[in-house]
């Protein structure tokens, strides 16, 4: 069986490079922190509470339209979003709280009824119709929200122990710091660009930081490998080859996974089309990530080992 690499092994120098990568992204992480502090974030009802109605016009309307009749129905904080080519769009409107839950889903329901019957009213010589309507309140907003952070917290803190006990504790900074920078800059896209923020958005980031773990596992796999083989070599030059061991199957699998992302993104729309924009930005970060991210810090690490171990020994002789 006749098999190539695409990219020859040991040619690229990545870990050279990486003191001008690393510090570079890190504090493009620290520039997103700011970000996201500064700037907030767009929270979908999910996480803010409210509610929100899909409706689609049978014929042309101009988003405009549809906003300055939700204005003009005494709404003048509803958020109106148009998606796909179908006349379809998507109004947001903020939470109604009354004394108890019966209050509240009778203001709700009113609410939406002088929506829709404002919008027929006043939109005329078209059909409209109510594709979806999703109510979630504050509190279950926060609870969601809270819930969300905590998941991945939780996820971060069992990759950690995995990598402790799957490879070695040097290994587990680099991959969890590797997976909090994929993180965080994908938030801070969010919040620069003003793109809504809700539960899917957390399931696509969780999704994102697995792919991301899975090309570092790989690589440290690698790494491992080629310590057995390679013993006495200097740990760097380990490193370096392993990554370059592993480069074929770490592009060619980024490649043809965003290549479906793409076609995911372009052919449809609404929560799949959001998922494709964050797992397609991720995928690029995952991939520079394990290489010039992770490795590198395992070798920091490695270093810090190494220090130890000959001061202690330092100390035993004297």
């Amino acid at each position: 069986m006749y098999k190539e690499k695409v990219f020859d092994a040991g040619k690229y120098d990545f870990i050279g490079k990486a003191k001008y990568i690393v510090p570079a992204w890190t504090l493009l992480m620290f520039i997103g922190i700011f970000a996201i502090g500064y700037k907030g974030l767009n929270y979908g009802i999910d996480f803010a509470g409210g509610t929100e109605i899909q409706v689609q016009f049978q014929n042309s309307v101009e988003a405009e339209m549809v906003r300055k009749t939700t204005s003009d129905l005494g709404y003048h904080k509803a958020s109106v979003q148009s998606f796909g080519d179908n006349n379809e769009f998507l109004l947001r409107m903020e939470a109604i709280q009354g004394k108890d839950d019966k209050e509240t889903n009778e203001l709700q329901l009113a609410m939406i009824t002088k929506v829709t019957e404002g919008l027929k009213e006043n939109i005329k010589d078209n059909v409209l119709e109510i594709r979806r309507v999703d109510s979630v309140g504050p509190q279950v907003g926060d609870e969601l929200k809270r819930n969300s952070i905590l998941a991945t917290f939780y996820s971060l803190l069992m990759i950690l122990i995995y990598i402790g006990i799957r490879f070695d504790y040097k290994y587990a900074p680099g991959a969890v710091f590797c997976l909090l920078h994929d993180a965080i800059i994908m938030v801070a896209i969010y919040a620069v660009f003003e793109r809504e923020v809700n539960v899917q958005t957390m399931a696509a980031i969780l999704a994102l930081i697995g792919h991301s773990l899975n090309d570092t596992i790989v690589n440290f796999d690698r790494i491992r490998e080629n310590e057995h083989i390679h013993k006495g070599e200097n740990f760097l030059k380990i490193v370096n080859r392993s990554v370059n061991d592993m480069l074929s199957r770490t592009i060619l699998t980024s490649v043809a996974t965003e290549l479906a992302v793409i076609a995911l993104y372009f052919l449809s729309d609404g929560v799949i089309q959001q998922i494709a924009f964050t797992l397609g930005i991720g995928i690029v970060l995952g991939t520079y990530s394990s290489i010039y991210i992770a490795s590198p810090l395992v070798i920091a690490v490695d270093h810090l080992e190494q220090k130890r171990a000959r001061a202690r020994m330092r100390t035993v002789k004297a």
